[in-house]
């Protein structure tokens, strides 16, 4: 997939305004790279981003080499063209073909780690990565040996990389109720539940997959202190991101792109401060939304809905967390501020402990603050 990049370059930096095209006569390369200086430095906090779906080129390769009869590329420079979608079913295809390179415990803990190591390159502090534990255990990976495996990668990117990891533990939709009820089983016993864990999803297809099926396992999870954020409004209407409210209790939507067509949701959400994971790199490549100039996020901000900024399956998308952040630079008209209160959204939307949460934010203070005064 061919990187989607920001087009910042017909902004300019300011320190009391925004990058805006009013200006454009005086933006400079310099100016533009400084921004983007800017977002690699800013501490950032993750919520929506695949297990699997953020194996880079490197690993995805090492992981075919040690499963040959895989479909998947070992070339590297193949995986480009490999990672080019036609649509979104074209995508939870190749998708499911990475899947199937975890087949071994070890295969999930080096995974685990790796995807901890790029994010802390980006300086993402804290991030909650969302894992399909029912992907691997039907693949026949012991289910304890699983949980042991991302708990020990867990543990070391956290001592080692200094990035704080916790997870979401989703629901397969194309899957069916059979994979609800494992997930569930997974997400809720004692006996195996990991420490990391905090919050329940249901992710894949919305066509054919209606929410409210999947409402008893949602109420199982959230009994058990589990927080709600399946996916929904991705490639369906709003009436999805209702039914993930109404019949799941989400406290925050992945990607709810089709909420820009009903008001009154919009004003709810913004109401009750239910945030949403916003992906805009993915939600063109994944054609759930035609152009980046057409991207609903400016309607969401408009609409004083909280918005975070995400990058799903990012070497799928040929993007990152930063190249999401220049993309939402240019979007929304945003400055250093702007875009250090767009990190912030994230931290106050995680479900991060408050201790947690004042420190990672007034690292975000502290930097912009010292960045500013440079």
């Amino acid at each position: 997939m061919t990187r989607v990049p920001p087009r910042t370059g017909r902004g300019r930096r300011s320190r009391g305004g925004t990058l805006t095209d009013r200006h454009a006569t005086a933006a400079t390369a310099g100016q533009v790279r400084d921004l983007h200086a800017f977002i690699a430095g800013l501490p950032k906090a993750e919520l929506h981003v695949h297990h699997v779906g953020s194996a880079s080129p490197r690993i995805v390769s090492e992981l075919a080499a040690r499963h040959p009869d895989s479909k998947v590329p070992t070339d590297p420079e193949a995986l480009a063209d490999y990672f080019t979608f036609t649509d979104f079913a074209h995508f939870i295809e190749v998708y499911l073909s990475v899947v199937d390179l975890i087949r071994t415990p070890e295969d999930v803990r080096l995974l685990t780690y790796e995807v901890a190591r790029e994010l802390a390159r980006q300086q993402v502090r804290y991030a909650e990565l969302t894992i399909t534990p029912f992907s691997s255990t039907r693949r026949g990976i012991d289910e304890r040996a699983f949980m042991e495996a991302i708990e020990d990668a867990r543990k070391a990117a956290e001592s080692e990389l200094g990035t704080v990891l916790r997870w979401c533990f989703d629901i397969p939709g194309e899957a069916g109720l059979e994979a609800a009820e494992e997930t569930t089983r997974l997400a809720t016993d004692d006996r195996l539940r990991p420490e990391g864990l905090v919050s329940f999803g249901l992710g894949g297809p919305e066509i054919g997959v209606p929410r409210p099926q999947f409402k008893p396992y949602f109420d199982r999870a959230l009994a058990a202190g589990l927080r709600s954020v399946p996916h929904a409004g991705e490639t369906t209407g709003p009436e999805t991101i209702w039914d993930a409210l109404n019949e799941l209790g989400a406290e925050r939507i992945g990607h709810g792109t089709s909420a820009a067509q009903d008001p009154k949701l919009l004003e709810h959400l913004a109401e009750r401060r239910i945030p949403l994971e916003v992906c805009p790199t993915s939600n063109i490549a994944t054609r759930a939304v035609a152009t980046l100039d057409e991207h609903p996020v400016r309607e969401f901000t408009r609409a004083g809905v909280l918005v975070t900024i995400n990058s799903d399956d990012p070497p799928m998308f040929g993007t990152d967390l930063c190249n999401e952040y220049a993309v939402a630079a240019r979007l929304l008209d945003l400055d250093e501020r702007g875009l250090a209160d767009l990190a912030k959204n994230a931290v106050e939307a995680s479900f991060l402990d408050p201790a947690g949460k004042a420190r990672l934010a007034a690292g975000i203070d502290s930097y912009t603050s010292s960045w500013l005064a440079s």
